[in-house]
């Protein structure tokens, strides 16, 4: 057994631990703090297939999160209103609905706008997803329908089959289970021909077409598998506050996942578990002490790309073994 995949299990029982010790003293305030933790990871681990594997440092994944948001609030609402959607379609407190609905916008909307941004480079591709992003958040400000700037309240916890998702500790347990069977997908994704392929075309585009190829179908391909599953974490985001809102569109969002991956370790399995753990960690520590905690945010981040680019994963587990 690697060094990593010892870190790897102890990150997952340490995640696991701190909600069912909290729940063992009454305490849920650190159990809706490990929820966030584990939906903030699995955020950053939809965006760690696009940056991690494919190279794309997209700065517009904060639209799939906030649509997936948008997607259990605005279907929790007409549930709760007894108001059909359009053509009397009703809406539903049904979580795997609500996901399948969010990870299916997700996709569907993150194909056309991977379609135009991967036809640029570099920071290019980094504006385009800027802008089709900040295009997503202003036509959320501007729906008065849902909330507008306003934001969109949700007065029902969405339903789980068989679970109290009342309870806190019952929800975090779904969005664990959630996590780890991203961490799954993304595990599988990178051991496979396509992760292969996905790699080889951040590496070199031109070799990967001398094969026979398309690096550009590839990374489309990647682009809006990491688009579905962010769009997920969104979803169970909106669950948990209760509230949607544009913030949630905010290119603020869409650094702050970029953050969690390169503080946790760009490309490792659970680099965006780390990431997220020390993100809230510091936010809880520093939250309570001065409003400008992310000036030390900073100097941590900066430390990391100066001293430490592989992320907290890089120095507990070493550096990626190859082949």
């Amino acid at each position: 057994m690697s060094r990593e995949t010892i870190v790897n299990i102890l990150l997952a029982l340490l995640l696991l631990a701190v909600p069912l010790g909290a729940s063992a003293m009454g305490e849920p305030f650190y159990i809706t703090l490990a929820t966030r933790i584990a939906i903030l990871a699995l955020a950053a681990v939809g965006l760690n297939i696009a940056l991690g594997l494919g190279g794309l440092v997209s700065f517009g994944h904060a639209a799939f999160f906030g649509l997936g948001g948008y997607a259990a609030g605005i279907l929790a609402t007409h549930a709760f209103d007894g108001v059909p959607l359009f053509a009397g379609i009703p809406g539903t407190a049904s979580m795997p609905i609500i996901w399948l609905v969010a990870v299916v916008v997700c996709g569907l909307i993150a194909l056309p706008i991977g379609a135009i941004s991967l036809r640029t480079t570099g920071v290019y591709f980094i504006m385009i997803t800027l802008a089709f992003a900040q295009m997503i958040y202003y036509f959320a400000v501007s729906w008065p329908a849902y909330g507008g700037e306003d934001g969109l309240s949700i007065y029902v916890r969405n339903e789980f089959p068989g679970v109290n998702t009342t309870q806190p500790l019952s929800y975090f347990l779904i969005c664990y289970a959630v996590l780890m069977a991203a961490l799954g997908l993304f595990w599988l994704l990178r051991g496979s021909r396509f992760g292969a392929a996905l790699q080889a075309a951040r590496q070199n585009a031109t070799r990967l077409a001398a094969v026979g190829i398309t690096p550009f179908n590839v990374r489309l391909i990647a682009f809006a598998v990491s688009a579905m599953v962010t769009g997920l974490a969104g979803a169970l985001f909106a669950d948990l506050n209760k509230f949607v809102s544009p913030s949630m569109l905010s290119w603020h969002m869409s650094g702050e996942l970029i953050v969690l991956i390169i503080l946790g370790g760009k490309g490792r399995l659970f680099g965006p578990v780390a990431g997220a753990m020390l993100y809230v960690l510091i936010e809880y520590a520093l939250g309570g002490i001065t409003e400008r905690w992310q000036f030390f945010l900073g100097l941590i981040l900066l430390g990391v790309v100066l001293f430490a680019r592989g992320g907290l994963l890089g120095l507990l587990a070493g550096k990626v073994r190859h082949g």
